[in-house]
């Protein structure tokens, strides 16, 4: 079974439902790409999560709703796997009143205080004191929640992921510092960016946990490795660990090179790496009557996308007064 490592699988249920969670992203994904080419979706920037489906719904499915979670702008598929409603995110990708920043965020800024969801940052690793600031109001005020943090590799040299590692190892603040590790930098592969380019032995650095470096192309070892380091965060203190991923598309929707330049390299991902095709091909073997509810699952994510699309274009655009909303206590 090429999946886990021989690791023990969930249940049935819980395997189908990381299935359909790992679904919808892609589709989400995929629509909004297919919105952006067709103008529906405007702007400059749009940072796709497809690839990158187990990673998102593995880990969060190792915290609970008490905790918390924070991205940078990669954001559409972390806030699916953590429970946010398509329909509003959909809306938020078109700038409608009704998506979950107002229409304001868009594609970069998105949050969802319902689902400890905080966001969605647009500054690369500006996030990351923040992770840092949510878990020291917890351990402040005597709570045992965790804050899981997804970092991009790109994120991984510059000042603020130094000053809030370091930070969190002083105070022993319950942070959990996943780098998502898609090897890309924007355009530069991370041997050419990082003189230590395995990423998770910078834990050492900071004298913290070192969580190793997992398959993030495989749902069941990523879930089981974060379960593992959220237990530690939430009594012992921090922990960085490293998933190995890759996006499907470019840095954002403005990169027109990535499928090109990578070409052979993206495709052999797909072909031999894809986390819903292994996870599938994990499920039928595990429980061999599990390809109907695949399908209907399959079915299920169109029909939600396309419903989400329908309700974000309905939606009422913000007006004059959307502009100070929010600005000034009332």
């Amino acid at each position: 079974m090429d999946i886990a490592n021989g690791a023990a699988l969930p249940d049935r249920d819980t395997l189908l439902d990381w299935y359909r969670q790992m679904v919808l992203i892609r589709e989400f994904e995929e629509t909004c790409y297919e919105l952006y080419e067709e103008k529906r979706i405007t702007g400059v920037y749009l940072h796709l999560y497809s690839g990158q489906e187990a990673v998102g719904v593995g880990a969060l499915a190792a915290i609970e709703p008490r905790d918390h979670a924070i991205t940078s702008y990669r954001d559409h598929g972390v806030a699916l796997a953590r429970g946010v409603d398509p329909g509003p995110l959909m809306a938020e990708m078109m700038g409608k009143r009704s998506g979950v920043s107002g229409g304001k965020g868009g594609s970069m800024h998105l949050a969802s205080r319902e689902h400890n969801f905080w966001g969605g940052f647009a500054i690369v690793g500006g996030h990351l004191p923040l992770a840092a600031g949510i878990a020291l109001e917890a351990q402040y005020s005597g709570r045992d929640d965790v804050v899981l943090c997804f970092v991009g590799d790109g994120s991984s040299n510059n000042g603020y992921f130094h000053e809030a590692l370091n930070l969190s190892a002083v105070w022993r603040l319950p942070v959990v510092w996943l780098i998502e590790n898609n090897l890309y930098g924007m355009g530069t592969h991370i041997v050419e960016a990082s003189g230590q380019p395995l990423l998770h032995k910078r834990a050492l650095a900071y004298g913290m946990r070192d969580g190793g470096r997992i398959d993030g192309q495989d749902v069941v070892a990523v879930n089981c490795a974060l379960d593992e380091a959220v237990a530690h965060a939430r009594s012992e203190g921090p922990v960085l660990l490293e998933a190995l991923t890759y996006r499907y598309r470019g840095h954002g929707v403005s990169d027109r090179q990535y499928n090109v330049r990578l070409k052979d390299e993206l495709e052999e991902w797909k072909a031999e790496r894809d986390p819903i095709t292994r996870l599938g091909a994990c499920l039928e073997e595990a429980h061999p009557d599990s390809r109907p509810a695949m399908s209907a699952l399959e079915q299920a994510a169109r029909d939600q996308v396309l419903a989400a699309v329908k309700f974000a274009e309905e939606s009422p655009a913000p007006d004059a007064d959307d502009l100070v909303r929010n600005v000034y206590v009332e």
